[in-house]
């Protein structure tokens, strides 16, 4: 993927901030479609192909939520969400819907452009791995993690999982045995530094839990309490 000519879909009801983003981006060297309702930010995105959705959560019809499920239902495209919501409990359940990257309204052009640049970079450093075919295949109990094709199956059934839980998994299935702390689990997930925010991981680890549930009774990820996760020794 060459970033400097990434297609980025805007979703944002308020016509001022949206046509701001846009032009901004433009500048930067993106290709920009606009959207201005969650509707249609659907309706286009099913329609093309996009390597970066920015979206509003306020929005008449459907909501940033109700589209960030939507995508995520049928694409890894990275989200991020722009919103006057900053609470961290809001901005924890908005990724773990899915999203990727949150900045609060009103926000700083230049922040945005970084937080841009530095989703399309995992994008494009992603399917260099996989077009590279590097990805390995691992497996613990019924669970096969298939590196290349960025999919993870349970007794022959394949659980959707998002980005992050994918890294998770993948990260306990390289180190089986080793118990991880919530830290070393979101930097490697997340590629970020962690800052503190352990409900994330709970979330995306009781996540992880409950999709394999759905087909299979066996223990998959043992809580360490006091220290963090590892793969279930059960």
């Amino acid at each position: 993927m060459d970033v400097n000519a990434a297609r980025v879909l805007i979703v944002e009801d308020d016509e001022s901030i949206n046509n701001l983003i846009r032009v901004a981006l433009t500048k930067h060297g993106l290709n920009c479609t606009q959207a201005f309702s969650g509707t249609e930010g659907l309706i286009v995105f099913k329609e093309d192909k996009f390597d970066l959705v920015l979206l509003d959560i306020m929005m008449p019809g459907m909501d940033g939520q109700t589209l960030t499920r939507r995508i995520r239902e049928v694409s890894q495209t990275p989200i991020i969400i722009v919103s006057a919501k900053s609470s961290v409990d809001s901005k924890v359940d908005l990724l773990t819907l899915g999203a990727d990257d949150f900045i609060g309204k009103p926000f700083e052009l230049k922040e945005l452009i970084a937080r841009v640049d530095v989703q399309l970079r995992r994008k494009a450093e992603a399917s260099n791995t996989e077009s590279g075919g590097s990805g390995e295949a691992l497996t613990f109990k019924d669970m096969i993690l298939d590196g290349q094709t960025y999919s993870v199956t349970v007794k022959d059934k394949e659980i959707g999982l998002t980005r992050q839980e994918f890294k998770i998994l993948e990260l306990f299935l390289k180190n089986p045995g080793k118990v991880f702390s919530k830290r070393e689990i979101y930097e490697y997930a997340w590629n970020d530094i962690y800052i503190g925010e352990d409900k994330t991981i709970n979330v995306h680890i009781s996540n992880i839990r409950t999709k394999i549930k759905k087909y299979s009774d066996d223990e998959y990820i043992d809580t360490i309490w006091g220290v963090g996760f590892r793969l279930s020794k059960n």
